[in-house]
């Protein structure tokens, strides 16, 4: 028995195309030999489709697409995802087509509703095992989270399931792979089934899916593993039940794997929505100069205009790296100084402000001036502005709104200052593009003379570290000290974090790649009192 992995990437909405696709991967699978053949999780719509589940001409629509496939896949048994409305009530669902009919259908059982996942909005929850048998094998379908709990697989099982075949939309986070393979080898140890895992490919807003399917024996090796973050057909063969061995793709490192995902978020959401290309500011700092790699990785040059805006406080080595570094990369790149601009709004306000000190107010000034050109090269042209602010900034709101922060997708977002120096060491090692004085330099925003980061902010180490601490691992004040940071360091970053609220739900949508985002994961009240010195204590 030959069984296809479709790991597809699926737009949300785009059903006639996502069906085009099942389509074109069922006629590769059977070209190939196969007879049966799996896509991820709602791959009819598109994961996640939230509201558009509210609708009743978005599930009609999904229908007309099933019947659609049910018709143009004769020849081959095909388990696809899509909603399901039944009376009342919507289910995320799983339908095996045989013989250009629906042989029976499984309703998820497990409706996550934590981090970015809120199912149990739109969906009910399914309480009944689904087995069919094919090529006299016994096959148990499960859908994404049902695999994250004992239950369904073991329903399976006791339904007379020989092999457990898995649907997913599962998006990536650091380290999330292993955590699947370690929890679907608590599966394999329970039922002693043999598992097939097919994940989606593909960037949806903040969320990246990364593939990456893979296949269990019934002891738990490793039998298939399809390569992440690429969409693919890979054909299983079987004996019987059991899988044979098959290719087993390279584990990626964690600097690859964020970097992958941070290039295939960009790409999706710039081809997906239509964008011809990206404009960005370059400042000559690091978190720019990877910002503009990853762009031309995931885009192509001739998709990348790169924008040089240097005020009276921009060093000329900035300038001078920023240039060299676009002429590595072939983009095009302006040189667009602000000088006379600043000049220009000083005086304006002048008379407002006779007799203050230069300050914050005047560096956010220079901010807002570059990003008002960004986003008027972006009106003309129709490229989307890509910000190039770090997850450590945001969280502290080191950052100017409608400055640095206007634009349309925020890549690095969700990447602290730290892995943003180890990701630029990680694309330098595949070919030198960063100049190497741009990250051995102690960072500065160059908004004021002789200025650095550290002058305001925690050494980044310490700062990451408190920022993992208190955002995604959600420790109190005294555990975080118990760690070994200073209690003022962590007073001062937890008031930061949280009074900065305000400008994080401002900020445009930018690739998840940690447990916890500034985005659907963390939801906390811009209006709070709430004192960590003196909370709960005595």
């Amino acid at each position: 028995m030959k069984i296809a992995i479709a790991q597809m990437n699926c737009i949300v909405g785009d059903i006639a195309g996502n069906v085009a696709q099942i389509i074109a991967y069922s006629q590769q699978a059977k070209a190939q030999g196969a007879s049966l053949v799996v896509t991820p999780e709602l791959s009819l719509c598109g994961y996640p489709p939230e509201d558009l589940l509210l609708r009743d001409d978005f599930l009609q629509a999904c229908a007309r697409g099933l019947k659609q496939l049910c018709e143009e896949t004769q020849g081959l048994t095909l388990i696809v995802g899509h909603p399901h409305q039944v009376g009342e009530f919507c289910y995320n669902a799983a339908s095996v087509i045989q013989h250009g009919k629906i042989l029976a259908t499984y309703h998820k059982h497990s409706l996550p509703n934590y981090s970015v996942f809120d199912e149990k909005r739109y969906f009910a929850a399914g309480a009944h095992a689904l087995v069919f048998e094919h090529q006299d094998v016994n096959i148990g379908v499960l859908i994404c989270a049902d695999v994250w709990e004992p239950a369904p697989a073991l329903k399976a099982k006791a339904a007379g399931a020989q092999l457990l075949i898995a649907l997913n939309a599962s998006p990536f986070h650091i380290e999330k792979h292993r955590t699947r393979l370690e929890v679907l080898r608590e599966r394999v140890a329970e039922t002693n089934l043999p598992i097939m895992y097919i994940n989606m490919v593909g960037g949806q807003d903040e969320l990246v899916f990364d593939g990456g399917s893979f296949v269990l024996s019934d002891t738990g090796a490793i039998t298939h593993h399809l390569n992440a973050f690429e969409q693919a057909l890979a054909i299983v063969d079987c004996q019987a039940a059991m899988p044979l061995t098959g290719k087993v793709a390279p584990h990626l490192s964690l600097e690859a794997s964020v970097y992958q995902a941070l290039t295939l978020g960009l790409h999706d959401y710039v081809r997906k929505n239509g964008f011809p290309g990206v404009v960005l500011g370059l400042s000559g700092g690091i978190d720019s100069a990877l910002t503009l790699a990853i762009a031309v990785d995931a885009l192509g040059a001739e998709q990348v205009h790169a924008v040089l805006m240097s005020s009276e406080f921009t060093a000329n080595m900035s300038v001078d790296d920023a240039v060299e570094m676009a002429n590595i990369l072939g983009v095009k790149h302006s040189l667009i100084p602000i000088v006379t601009l600043f000049e220009h709004f000083r005086s304006a306000l002048s008379t407002e402000f006779a007799g203050l000190p230069f300050d914050t107010t005047e560096e956010n000034l220079q901010a807002r001036i570059r990003g008002m050109l960004l986003m008027a090269l972006s009106n003309k042209f129709g490229s989307i502005v890509v910000t190039t602010g770090n997850k450590s900034e945001m969280a502290v709101g080191y950052c100017t709104l409608y400055g640095d922060m206007a634009g349309g997708f925020a890549l690095l977002k969700d990447v602290p200052k730290t892995l943003v120096y180890k990701l630029s060491q990680y694309r330098n090692s595949l070919s030198q593009v960063i100049p190497q004085r741009v990250i051995t330099r102690p960072p500065s925003a160059e908004l004021r003379e002789n200025q650095l980061d550290q002058d305001s902010l925690p050494p980044y180490e310490i700062l990451d570290g408190i920022i993992e601490a208190y955002v995604e691992d959600d420790l109190s004040r005294a555990d975080i000290i118990a760690q070994g940071y200073q209690a003022a360091d962590v007073s001062r970053v937890m008031k930061l974090i949280d009074r900065n609220e305000y400008k994080r739900r401002q900020a445009p949508v930018g690739v998840r790649i940690t447990d916890r985002g500034f985005g659907k994961d963390r939801r906390y009240p811009i209006t709070v009192k709430l004192d960590f010195d003196t909370l709960f204590t005595e």
